[in-house]
């Protein structure tokens, strides 16, 4: 196979402060003394990819976690340097820092912005202090509107925020005043998750004791609902399920997902897409670092040649790798496609998969428009406002 013209990068960060009880990512609190080795071992594992895959175009970048923000500002700086050396890193790239409001400083802002990031995803989750309490976040609703502005203040003009709604204790009072606060703040860019409680956080263990509230799912629905029409009402672009954005300010990195194109993920428990090719990293960043440092280093060279499954294969810190066959490619695509509002583009897909997809699904593309959740046009498939509420009814379908 072929190395990727271009990729947008995934980084993963697995330090947190503090973890939060309803979190299930591959993040710690309490390892901080492994971050001079862990930036080390990212260092090394760039280059590594750098030189497997012949030095792509990265298109995008994004640091993720856990909480980027947490590290050190020259530790950020040095990365965003080796991700220069090792990639073609294109002029207008989108390189993006997951921040929490708490880190969000004007000295770390100027560090940030002369290291060459310029998206801001601010991790909000509420403007109500109780409800943040219930999250475990380190931060207020204030400190957290003092971010934002510090933010914009600094020269950032791609500001993200994240909001998450369904809570426990969460009733349609405290949603509404979260969403009036937010569009207030007219961010570029707002990201709304529900709440899943994930088996075995702390927070699935206290629903499941009784200890606290299990989360309204109807109440869940109208608090989505609440919030496609105030961000509407607003002028933003509804441009995919979860996400919304002022006109252009899309969330570049994450529309490379929906698009299911190529991506690599650098770091303990990231994943990568390098068609035909998915694969993962392992999880434990201890492992991870001995891996790449020192002698198990050297033990373990990379492959510079052969195909791409043997680069891939190459890499000690790779864990699974899975071949993804022309159907799932298909099926895939149209289940991530769909969650956008632009849909499916019938001319990309029959150039990508040599048919349209009313040939690919012709009988399930029958069945979802007859129930009123999916719109066959002549250049876009795209779904109905009451198949947005029903998208895993409908992304079913395809598999």
């Amino acid at each position: 196979m072929p190395m990727p013209d271009s990729i947008a990068l995934y980084i993963h960060v697995p330090f947190c402060e503090t973890k939060c009880p309803y979190c299930d990512f591959n993040t710690y609190s309490g390892i901080d003394g492994l971050i001079p080795g862990y930036v080390a071992a990212l260092k090394a594992e760039l280059h590594q990819w750098g030189k497997l895959l012949a030095r792509p175009t990265v298109t995008s970048i994004f640091f993720g976690g856990g909480t980027p923000s947490y590290l050190p500002t020259d530790d950020l700086g040095g990365l965003m340097d080796c991700v220069r050396d090792s990639f073609d890193v294109q002029p207008e790239a989108e390189i993006t820092l997951e921040a929490n409001p708490g880190d969000v400083t004007p000295d770390r802002l100027r560090s940030y912005l002369e290291s060459g990031l310029n998206r801001l995803s601010i991790g909000v989750q509420s403007f109500d202090d109780e409800l943040l309490k219930v999250l475990g976040r380190r931060h207020t609703a204030s400190e957290a509107m003092t971010a934002y502005h510090a933010a914009l203040e600094a020269g950032f003009s791609n500001v993200s925020i994240d909001l998450m709604y369904g809570l426990p204790y969460q009733d349609m009072g405290t949603w509404q005043a979260t969403l009036e606060t937010a569009v207030e703040l007219s961010p570029p860019h707002i990201s709304m998750y529900c709440l899943t409680l994930e088996g075995g956080t702390p927070m699935e263990q206290a629903v499941a004791l009784g200890q606290t509230p299990e989360p309204d799912a109807d109440l869940a629905a109208d608090m989505y609902l609440a919030a496609q029409d105030t961000m509407r009402e607003q002028g933003y672009r509804h441009y995919e399920i979860s996400n919304w954005s002022k006109n252009g300010l899309e969330s570049l990195h994450n529309l490379a997902y929906w698009r299911n194109q190529p991506y690599l993920g650098v770091g303990p428990g990231a994943h990568s897409y390098l068609p035909p090719y998915r694969f993962s990293c392992l999880k434990s960043p201890r492992r991870y670092i001995d891996l790449l440092s020192g002698p198990a280093a050297k033990r373990h060279a990379a492959v510079e040649d052969g195909d791409l499954l043997a680069r891939i294969r190459s890499t000690p810190t790779i864990e699974a790798v899975e071949t993804i066959d022309r159907e799932l490619e298909m099926a895939e695509t149209m289940m991530m496609g769909l969650r956008l509002d632009d849909g499916i583009g019938v001319t990309d897909f029959t150039q990508r998969f040599g048919k349209p997809p009313v040939d690919a699904y012709a009988d399930t593309i029958a069945e979802l428009e007859s129930l009123g959740l999916l719109t066959a046009g002549v250049d876009s498939l795209r779904l109905t406002h009451r198949g947005r509420m029903l998208g895993n009814e409908v992304f079913s379908r395809f598999f």
